[in-house]
């Protein structure tokens, strides 16, 4: 039995699925206007996490989670840039796939792009029209939210208390500040569909709940996101379903967002450090090890500090897997524990994760658990217990991998060049020219390695 914190609830509930033995899950995805940042990183790595363990456990996933390929910031960098939209879509669409690819993020089952079902929100705008649901002002198409009989079920508030805290807005045609945008009307320069009520583009908060129910149809299972997500995006998207008379999400639930000085990482505030950068200078599987380290309702803070101690307990997991010669686990094969035999204390060592991980996805004492059951295997291994060791050991590669986390074995190759270059970097560093140094290791990342600074000298690995 699968249990997870309900946003709506605001407690850990079972996971009452629709169909018995499958999973049908939305996660909403990236705007592709710029490079992916820390927290997109983390809302996709614990999804992803949660998809792994379910389908480990047996059951069948489906997994969607959308692009938005029209919106305002995605026109604003195509004039930023002097680029068509598409471009701008093309450009930052390949670098997210990239950064998911590089992070160990299993591709979605069903990636819709929100420009390929225009088509189905031009009809559910004008039936909301012809309801009297939604009205038409000078800029655009809004949903009137007072026809929402539980409007702000997400937020956790009534209506009146969100419309008194609400800002005014600079739409003043609009009857309350809270009605949201359905359709923009095109404007000169910007990409525009035909529709009965006007030529423009969808809002934002329409695409999802077309997709979602598009794609997984009524009373589906789990709607993802970030918290940041939480109101109004997804409370729009659920007064749509419900004021089209369409039964939505069974289960919302929300990851906690990564932190920076105590701030939220986020573009708008400018303190994000993207994912691009993240790959250059450490090991991605780090940030999944940290990642996996804070339960995924808990705010992360992520520093140099953070990850450089993740990749020193990388270290420890490679060493482990080079001593017992695991193979690597994880990619875009999801592991199924029903394959895998589990024999002796590895076959308890797999009931406790799992008691943990079935209870709100626990990863940080899951974690905690397996780095313990290292420890033992090894100390078995030294008291010559090869056998009831190595069992051990498959176990906690397995669950590792059930995780989205690879263990690694084998030590990267270094060819001539890169040797030399790691000798002349030690060379200059020994010298104090710190300059050189420096375009040394400029070198080495260019040709594809991790450079990191020791007591022993210069090292360098594989992302």
């Amino acid at each position: 039995m699968i249990r997870l914190y309900d946003s709506v609830d605001g407690e850990v509930r079972e996971l009452n699925l629709r169909d018995p033995g499958r999973v049908s899950m939305y996660v909403c995805g990236p705007t592709v206007d710029n490079l992916p940042h820390l927290g997109h990183g983390r809302f996709t790595l614990v999804w992803d996490v949660a998809r792994r363990w379910f389908t480990f456990r047996g059951l069948d996933v489906n997994y969607v989670s959308n692009i938005t390929d029209i919106d305002d910031k995605i026109i604003a960098r195509s004039l930023q840039e002097d680029r068509s939209t598409a471009e701008v879509v093309a450009t930052y669409e390949a670098l997210w796939w990239e950064a998911m690819d590089q992070l160990g993020v299993a591709r979605p089952d069903e990636a819709p792009h929100a420009t390929d079902y225009v088509p189905e929100m031009i009809e559910l705008i004008s039936a909301f029209l012809e309801d009297d649901i939604a009205y038409t002002i000078s800029d655009g198409v809004y949903l009137d939210v007072s026809r929402v009989p539980d409007y702000g079920l997400l937020a956790g508030q009534p209506l009146e208390s969100l419309r008194v805290g609400a800002r005014v807005e600079a739409v003043e045609e609009k009857r309350s500040p809270l009605d949201f945008a359905l359709w923009k009307n095109a404007k000169a320069g910007e990409p525009s569909w035909p529709a009965p009520f006007g030529d423009g583009r969808p809002g934002w908060h329409t695409e999802c709940v077309v997709m979602s129910l598009g794609l997984l149809g009524d009373d589906f299972d789990l709607h993802c996101g970030g918290l940041d997500l939480k109101f109004p995006h997804h409370e729009n998207e659920r007064a749509q379903a419900v004021a089209a008379g369409r039964v939505f999400a069974r289960h919302w639930s929300h990851n906690g967002l990564v932190m920076v000085g105590g701030e939220k990482m986020s573009k708008s505030l400018g303190n994000f450090t993207s994912l691009t950068n993240l790959a250059e200078t450490s090991d991605p599987r780090a940030y999944r090890l940290l990642v996996l380290r804070s339960h995924y309702r808990s705010p992360v803070e992520v520093t140099t500090a953070t990850i450089a101690d993740a990749e020193r307990a990388l270290a420890r997991l490679d060493a482990f897997a080079r001593r017992f010669e695991l193979a690597a686990l994880a990619g875009d094969t999801l592991e199924v524990a029903s394959r895998r035999e589990w024999i002796g204390e590895g076959a308890a060592l797999y009931e406790e994760v799992a008691a943990v991980l079935d209870d709100d996805l626990k990863t940080p004492l899951a974690v905690a658990m397996l780095f313990d059951a290292l420890a033992a295997a090894n100390t078995q291994a030294d008291a010559g217990d090869a056998t009831g060791a190595q069992n051990l050991a498959k176990a906690i590669n397995a669950l590792f991998g059930a995780l989205g986390l690879s263990l690694h074995s084998k030590e990267d190759d270094v060819d001539s060049r890169s040797a030399d270059l790691v000798t002349r970097r030690d060379a200059a560093r020994g010298a104090k020219d710190w300059a050189q140094a420096d375009r040394l290791r400029n070198e080495l990342v260019t040709l594809g390695w991790i450079v990191e600074d020791s007591s022993t000298g210069t090292l360098i690995r594989r992302p």
